[in-house]
């Protein structure tokens, strides 16, 4: 009896959707791309429910004829290539001809559509890849599209969606992918009848400003210096945060010839370029465009589209570092004034105590950045190839404490040592106890951190925390997607001792904080848990409450560099070596090391 079958076309498409449309953020790309493509000059998005119930893209791009309507959700049908030798010359954002069966397939649609040349427009109703009917109508020039019920014909894969501000939160960041690249599109996001973003034409860092700045605080690109770079092989040109108004918030943004991609190995170069100008637990902001040969790089990749193979990312790289590093020293000479940006403008004095000073660049006209032997360049520069190898080993006569063997249980004192042991400080950062194997270290600020996780967690839990009042509140403006996420997680905060009233839509009074914060000020606190929230991937009430609990561990941690009585240290690792966990950090970090007898000895 044979068993192989072909599989139903309806069955067939909604596997095949299972690939592009895995989410309301990917319809919404999708549909997005291809109104761009149509050449839209004003778009709007309107969503219901994070986009369960709908998400409809209203455009006033060409549009389509009767015959292109109907053959648009025909699976690999497309206007944008018609041979295989076009794929190396793509300039539009789509190509497959994939999204509209995929998410005709796994929803239901309703599109109407005109050209200009047409007196009248077409009405088509999909359901399921079923037509259900198709019509003349009467519409604007341009697509009205609707997608409603997304997965209701796959119910485990809707099970699997997320709370609505997670979904929410996901259809914004796509959104800004979208509209960060393409500032000469007038672009309208409304969400449950409420308008949460309106951005008219204009340059590429009004755009920039209109998503990220806030007309409360200081003018958010003037804390940017432009990058342009060009070249045979590639153009270059963006925006990168000047090294004293970098924050731990980092916007991180690569386009390619109109389209966002990640790219690890170009965050590299960035990083690389700003190697010795920034704290060690910060990360620069950058929006960076690229523009090179469409034959250089393959898009084909992945259905998404944002992982790019480029022909040549050595040199790029290389590029890439160098006009970075030339934008900065330039700023350093001749700090810039931006012009470009709507209202006043604001010039940042350099008064975070925690940046990094640095030294004027000198400038010599024989540099060339791109020569691997240059005297000046540095280290990473000079050997790149180092990258792709491993990490070179530490010599023998350097000590790490996090790299210091694991302490076995036999050697952790015991109650009654810890009450007479001597205890020392070394440099106010490790606490230093002789044991029977060797002399244990005990990294305090970490240490503390754990403690501190362990009380926030039970906080959070028995929603028992204390609240210190403010003498004067602190008001809290937010960005889109920083609402949803606070609105989202507003209970528990609130739970663990913070007390905050809602002033506006985007703003928030805080009247109070939780009382062992009791010399911090509010806004860098909850700003730090929305960007550890929503960095480390928190989507369950659980995983929040451990982010939240373990970013108020972290700014409430004794930090490094204060110094500690004999009976503060004694009484902080009573408390660590109480916790049932105690060896590492809520995040993994060792805050245990043992440096043993056999290698104090091999020193002598």
């Amino acid at each position: 009896m044979d068993v192989i079958h072909l599989l139903p076309d309806s069955v067939a498409n909604q596997i095949a959707a299972g690939e592009v449309i895995q989410r309301p953020a990917s319809c919404l790309k999708e549909l997005v791309e291809n109104s761009l493509d149509a050449g839209a000059k004003r778009i709007q998005v309107i969503v219901r429910d994070a986009g369960r119930t709908l998400l409809q893209v209203i455009d006033d791009g060409s549009g389509m004829s009767e015959m292109d309507a109907r053959l648009a959700f025909e699976r690999h049908a497309t206007s944008k290539i018609s041979q295989a030798q076009d794929l190396f010359t793509l300039r539009t954002m789509g190509f497959r001809g994939e999204a509209l069966p995929s998410i005709c397939a796994v929803s239901q649609v309703e599109m109407q559509t005109r050209r200009s040349e047409d007196e009248m427009g077409t009405l088509l109703e999909i359901h399921g890849s079923q037509v259900i009917r198709q019509e003349v109508c009467s519409c604007p020039v341009g697509t009205n599209i609707k997608v409603s019920n997304l997965f209701f014909n796959v119910p485990v894969r809707r099970k699997f969606l997320k709370s609505d501000q997670t979904e929410l939160r996901n259809l914004l960041t796509e959104f800004y992918h979208i509209v960060l690249v393409y500032p000469k599109t007038a672009f309208t996001f409304v969400h449950n009848d409420e308008i949460l973003l309106e951005l008219p034409v204009g340059t590429e860092k009004q755009r920039i400003e209109a998503i990220f700045g806030n007309p409360k605080r200081n003018v958010y690109t003037s804390g940017f210096v432009d990058v342009k770079t060009d070249t045979e092989l590639v153009s270059i040109r963006g925006f990168v945060i000047k090294p004293e108004a970098v924050t731990r918030k980092a916007e991180q943004y690569f386009f390619v010839n109109g389209r966002y991609m990640r790219h690890p190995y170009f965050l590299k170069a960035v990083q690389t370029a700003y190697s010795g100008m920034l704290p060690n637990d910060y990360q620069p902001s950058f929006f960076i465009y690229f523009d090179i040969n469409p034959e250089a790089i393959d898009v084909n990749i992945h259905p998404t589209k944002t992982e790019i193979k480029f022909a040549d990312e050595q040199t790029i790289f290389q590029i890439l570092m160098a006009s970075i590093r030339e934008a900065l020293g330039k700023f350093t000479l001749a700090p810039q004034i931006d012009f470009d940006t709507q209202g006043a403008i604001d010039i940042p004095l350099p008064t975070n105590e925690r940046m990094v000073s640095r030294p004027m660049v000198g400038v010599d006209p024989t540099y060339n950045p791109f020569h691997t032997r240059n005297q000046y360049a540095p280290a990473s520069v000079r050997n790149w190839e180092s990258l792709y190898g491993a990490t070179p080993s530490q010599p023998s006569n350097t000590i790490y404490p996090d790299e210091l063997p694991t302490v076995p249980d036999a050697l952790l004192l015991s109650e009654e040592h810890l009450d007479s042991c001597s205890m020392w400080q070394y440099k106010a950062k490790y606490i230093l106890m002789p044991t029977e194997g060797g002399v244990l270290l005990i990294n305090q600020h970490r240490a503390h951190i754990t403690i501190l996780y362990a009380q926030f967690l039970a906080q959070l839990a028995q929603t028992q925390g204390a609240t210190q009042q403010l003498l004067f509140p602190e008001i809290l403006s937010l960005q889109p997607d920083e609402l949803v996420l606070f609105e989202r997680i507003m209970p528990d905060l609130s739970a663990i001792g913070f007390d905050a009233e809602q002033l506006s839509p985007d703003s928030y009074s805080v009247q109070g904080i939780p009382a062992q914060l009791t010399s911090q000020s509010a806004l860098p606190v909850l700003q730090h848990i929305l960007q550890q929230v929503r960095e480390r991937g928190a989507n369950t009430q659980e995983e929040w409450r451990q982010q939240i609990a373990l970013s108020l561990a972290e700014t409430a941690a004794i930090p490094y560099g204060k110094v500690l009585t004999v009976d503060e240290m004694r009484d902080l690792v009573r408390k660590l070596m109480a916790l049932p966990s105690f060896r590492r950090t809520p995040d993994g970090k060792i805050i245990l090391s043992l440096l043993a007898d056999e290698e104090i000895n091999k020193r002598f």
